[in-house]
This record gives C-alpha cells, structure tokens and sequence, in this order.
C-alpha cells in the first residue's frame, strides 16, 4: 500500500505543479476533470445506500458552475445557480411521478453535490485567477498537505484521545493540533520562499503565509470529516478506486474544496 501511494505521489505531484505552472486552459481543463470525477463518486456513495441522485445532474451541474467561473468570475453565478435550482426539481418531479419514493432526498443530494463540488471547486481557478495566482496556490494546497501530513505524523506517533470518534476514529486531537504546527510554520516557509520570485508589495510574505498556513490547518480538516461522513453514511472506506492506494477523486480534493475558497477570500480581502 505505501509503494503504491508513494508510486502516485511521485506522478501525480510534478504533474499538478506543471499543470498550475502552465495555467490557462490546460489547467482549467485539468481541473474539470478531477471535479467531474469527484461529482460522479458522490453520486453514487449516495446510490450505494438506495437512493438516487441524479448523476448526469451532480456532474453536469457541477461542470457548469465550474465553466462559468472559468470564462467570466462570479457575473453568471446566479443564473447558472437558478437554472440548476429548476432543472433538478423539474427532473426530481418527473422522478417521483414515475414511482420513485424517495425523490424529494434525491433532489437535495443532486442539487447539494452540484453546488458542493462544482462551486467550491471552481475556486480553484478563481485561486490561480488572482494576481500572482501561481504562486498562491502554490503555497494554499501544500500547506493543506503539510497540515494533513502533520496531523498523520503526530497522531500517529503521540494521539490518545479521539477527534470525531464516529465520523473519523483514528483521528486524534493531539494529530489536530500538530497539522496546526505544520501548516502554520509549512506555510511561512512556502511564502518566504516563494516571496523571492515576486515583486516587493505582492503581499506575499512568512506572516501572511503562517496566517494563511494557521487558517487553512484549523478549518480544511472539516472537509476531510465532512466526505467521511458521506462514506459512513454509505458504508464504504473510499469514494472509488480510481487511483491506486489513495482512493477516489473525491478523497484526494476533500480538503481542498475546503482550502481554496477560505485561501481566495483571506488573500483577496486581507492580503492583496
């Protein structure tokens, strides 16, 4: 198991620092996927339990919100929103009509999974929009992975008392605390180095960076618990097994739904 997660790593990680590197719409286009795969697996950890969300909606939908942020920011948010809205009870409706029961849950899992992986997602080119955008997603998404990493490391090593013992049992309060120290000294470290290839005044900086780092670590482990929470619901380890020894889409970008947004706004309100 641990040479083949380490085998993906080894692939997968040079690949996303060349796709953010390159940006534009090879990065956009990457990012799509991953999104529309993750859509699909939380479909269908959904379908596992009986019920029926509709698949073509959550990825389609979640595409759309995702496309629309790519060609023109936030101005067609509220039709596109509007539009799913519709759309979902308009297909839900015809659903229910044909005999099945449980439709007025479905709706809400199909619209919910949509907006969750489609909006959330779509930050991640509104991240790499920014100025200096590279850069600062360069330093978001590592410090998440350097909390993450933290937290195994010293939980591993030193945890005792239980995170969320239903929705997460090997998680410990003593792992929490340690990807605090990580993310928050990972992520001034990050934006010291990083600083050297900017002009003075991009804003970034070791103290944003520990602020960024020391947010990101608090909140993003909610993503983590809140996809656990989906597979509990479903009985199931992972989202998929789309990649070898790390799970599915969706269990590689929990986190990370988390951490671009709360990254976009922190940098755009307090940083820029």
């Amino acid at each position: 198991m641990f040479v083949k997660r380490l085998v993906v790593a080894i692939v997968l990680v040079p690949t996303g620092v060349l796709l953010i590197y390159v940006g534009g719409v090879i990065f956009t286009a990457f990012v799509g996927v991953i999104l529309a795969l993750a859509a699909w697996e939380f479909s269908h950890l959904f379908k596992v339990t009986g019920l029926r969300p509709a698949s073509f909606l959550v990825v389609g939908g979640s595409l759309t919100l995702f496309i629309g942020r790519a060609i023109d920011g936030f101005e067609s948010a509220p039709l596109l929103i509007t539009l799913l809205f519709l759309i979902c009870m308009i297909y839900h409706l015809v659903q229910f009509e044909r005999g099945l029961p449980h439709s007025g849950t479905d709706f809400s899992i199909t619209l919910g999974g949509a907006i969750y992986i489609g909006w959330l997602g779509a930050y991640f080119v509104s991240l790499r929009q920014l100025p200096d955008g590279m850069w600062w997603l360069l330093l978001v998404l590592p410090a998440v992975w350097l909390a993450d990493s933290g937290a195994y490391s010293i939980g591993r090593a030193f945890g005792k008392r239980p995170l969320s013992q239903r929705l997460s049992p090997k998680k410990t309060w003593e792992g929490y605390f340690g990807g605090i120290l990580f993310g928050t000294l990972g992520g001034a470290l990050l934006a010291w180095l990083w600083s050297f290839a900017l002009e003075p005044g991009s804003g970034m900086s070791p103290w944003a960076g520990a602020v960024l780092g020391l947010v990101l670590a608090v909140l993003t482990p909610l993503g983590d618990l809140g996809e656990s929470m989906f597979k509990r619901q479903a009985g199931v380890k992972d989202s998929s097994n789309l990649i070898p020894g790390h799970g599915g889409a969706l269990d590689r970008i929990d986190s990370w739904l988390w951490a671009a947004p709360i990254g976009y706004y922190i940098i755009f309100y307090f940083i820029l």
